[in-house]
């Protein structure tokens, strides 16, 4: 066993991105400045997006999409229940309703088809989620969003790395919102990006500051003018300079962060593979997957425990893990406000009965990995049915 503690998921924070940090912070520029700038650029250029957006985080991100896009009260958002509560949250925060769709029974990706059957004449858009890392069916939400007349936003989250069918994801023209959150595969602490066509980022740009059409770098820099105007009621969504300067650093390393995830989860497929008790999530065929989270699914009729004591036994063999994600639709604001049963969506409730997440981070070394597939294999030889 372990002596010391592995986290499930620590940032991967280094020397370089602590200086370039304290750089911005001596250059006089605190907040949205040429940092910003440049990190918007070449956060495009690396998912090929026409536009790029830096805001304070993913949540903010998609908040503004909605925004952008005119969803008001009234209208319908079709989702997932199987994520973060941030996606319907913002949803709820224009005022529209979260319709969820149930999951594809391997990716626990939105299935398209059960979307389909909850298009209503009120349906303003979907906003799938690459969850885990795997991407969506690009194309058949593009399909469905082109059928219907409807609005497609992106939740990427856990995606950033992610191709589908050797496009990146992010350089679609609708709307794709990522995470910097500390956890995420490229870290500002917290932060996030919004891409899409310069159409649409031009739109939401204004609103990440308050309504106003020319941002503190526009006034404030050598030559900048220190008039404004107020076009629409806006937010405080942007991102600051040592942020930025953070995540240039992180960018520059996220190919070998990403090798390392790739190491990672490989290893782990080839020791749970052939266990009865354990079921790894394949990836489909013409998909570069992000490696966010290494989701484990448990046989039950294999084992004697169930998924709860699972992460606690892990526990005691000092390994974190967590579990993505209860789904929304169990939870007492969208349960009462909806009335919705956990079997409303069997393929969401049956995953989550039975899934945990195990350590995915660059940090982990050969050793800890060999722990963590020790201990999982541990706990299905003692615990076996």
């Amino acid at each position: 066993m372990r002596e010391a503690f592995l986290p499930f998921s620590p940032p991967a924070i280094g020397e370089e991105e602590i200086q370039a940090a304290t750089e911005a912070l001596r250059s006089g520029w605190l907040t949205l400045g040429p940092r910003v700038r440049e990190f918007e650029n070449a956060f495009s250029e690396l998912v090929r997006a026409e536009a790029a957006l830096a805001v304070s985080s993913c949540t903010a991100a998609l908040h503004l999409a909605l925004v952008a896009l005119g969803i008001q009260p009234g209208d319908e958002v079709v989702t997932t229940p199987f994520t973060f509560a941030a996606t319907a949250n913002v949803i709820e925060h224009v005022g529209a309703r979260p319709v969820f769709a149930d999951v594809e029974a391997d990716t626990l990706n939105l299935d398209p088809s059960a979307v389909e059957r909850v298009i209503t004449p009120r349906t303003r858009a979907i906003l799938p989620v690459h969850f885990a890392g795997h991407p969506v069916e690009m194309e058949r939400f593009q399909d469905l969003a082109g059928k219907h007349g409807l609005e497609l936003v992106f939740d990427a989250a856990h995606a950033l790395a992610a191709e589908y069918r050797g496009h990146p994801i992010g350089s679609e023209k609708h709307f794709t919102a990522f995470s910097f959150y500390a956890t995420k595969n490229l870290t500002t602490g917290e932060g996030g990006m919004l891409t899409g066509d310069e159409a649409r980022i031009a739109r939401a740009r204004p609103l990440a500051l308050h309504g106003m059409n020319r941002d503190a770098w526009r006034r404030y820099h050598q030559g900048g003018a220190w008039f404004y105007e107020i076009e629409s009621p806006g937010f405080k969504y942007n991102l600051t300079d040592p942020q930025a300067a953070m995540g240039l650093v992180q960018l520059r390393k996220l190919e070998s962060f990403q090798k390392r995830r790739d190491a990672v989860s490989l290893a782990y497929d080839r020791a749970f593979g052939e266990c009865p008790a354990l079921e790894p999530m394949k990836a489909r065929e013409g998909i570069r997957h992000a490696r966010h989270l290494y989701p484990l699914r448990l046989r039950p009729e294999y084992l004697s425990i169930g998924r709860d004591q699972f992460v606690e036994e892990l526990g005691r063999r000092r390994i974190g893990a967590s579990v993505h994600f209860i789904p929304l639709h169990l939870h007492p604001f969208y349960r009462d406000r909806y009335g919705f049963q956990p079997e409303d969506f069997p393929q969401a409730d049956g995953a989550y009965r039975r899934i945990l997440s195990l350590p995915l981070h660059p940090g982990l070394s050969d050793t800890d990995v060999g722990d963590v597939i020790d201990a999982v294999l541990d706990i299905v030889r003692q615990h076996g049915a």
